[in-house]
This record gives structure tokens, sequence and C-alpha cells, in this order.
């Protein structure tokens, strides 16, 4: 059982499944039912983040994943339908998981409008950056003069970080 491959989307050199695709492929897996409870309603207080809670059944396991939806984590048109996106992207997440597909779901990642770029989620049990990773960031983002969301870094993605922010640098 595999991922057919109109289900992968290219976006800027990195493949991502679609939820349409994890799906399918749930369903070849066995999938007895698929569930979404709204654990957050988005609010002023909580910057407007929906969190949903999925769990998807087979006839021998059931998995649960969470995911969420803010108006900095999507585009402009989806901004009004956060509870949809964040039941979505929870979705997404747990059929990953029953499905063995460790490709992000191209639902899960948000659109930076301003710069056309794409963004996977911060995945909360991914490792911090390191010390020097952090004192590094800090160094290029004085240099550059540019804010930098240090609460929401992973090391991989404070790696990706300092590799542009260095691209920048030898470009000034």
């Amino acid at each position: 059982m595999s991922i057919n491959e109109k289900f992968i989307i290219n976006l800027q050199g990195k493949s991502y499944v679609t939820y349409e695709g994890l799906l399918d492929l749930a369903h070849q897996h066995n999938l007895k039912s698929l569930e979404v409870e709204l654990i957050q309603i988005p609010t002023k207080e909580n910057n407007m983040t929906a969190i949903c809670k999925a769990t998807a059944t087979t006839e021998d396991k059931i998995y649960t994943d969470i995911g969420d939806a803010s108006p900095q984590s999507v585009n402009n048109t989806i901004a009004p339908h956060l509870i949809r996106m964040a039941s979505t992207r929870a979705k997404a997440r747990v059929l990953r998981d029953l499905t063995n597909v460790g490709m992000t779901a191209v639902e899960e990642i948000s659109y930076n409008e301003e710069t056309s770029e794409y963004n996977e989620p911060y995945i909360a049990n991914e490792e911090p950056p390191t010390k020097r990773q952090l004192e590094t960031l800090k160094k290029l983002a004085d240099e550059l003069n540019i804010a930098i969301d240090y609460e929401n870094l992973t090391k991989r993605t404070a790696g990706n970080l300092i590799s542009k922010m260095l691209d920048e640098v030898k470009k000034a």
C-alpha cells in the first residue's frame, strides 16, 4: 500500500502529501472511523488559536493527534475558518500516524503571503535549538536588524533560519 502520486504536491522543491491522499491510504489500511473534537475555541485571549483533537480507529488500533490554526498560521482566505483548518490539520496528522507517512501534509503548512514562502509547522516534540544556535541567531538578528520568534524554534528550524540569515549577510 502506498500513496498514489497524484496526491503528492511539490512546493519550493519539497514534497507534501494531501489530506485526500492520506484519507485514501487510511481506507486501504481499514480505517473504521475518524472523529474530531474541538479542544480550544479561538478567542482574543488565546490569539485566535483553534485546537482540535482527531481520533482515527482501525480494526485493532486507535490513533490520536492534535492540530491547530491561528491567523498567523493560515492565509487570509482561510483565517475566517480556523476551526475547520484545525480539524483538517488534526485529521491529517492522525492519518499520517495511522498510515506511517512521514511526509508533512500540505494542509499542515502555513503560507506567508508577504514572502510567498511555505513554512512547516512547529512540532512540539522536536529538539529545542542549541545554545550555540541561539547565540548565532541573536548575533545575526542584530546584524540584520530583524526580530525572531525564539519561542517556536526547534533545532531544525533554527538551523534553516541561520542558513537563510547567513545568505542575507553575504548579500549585504
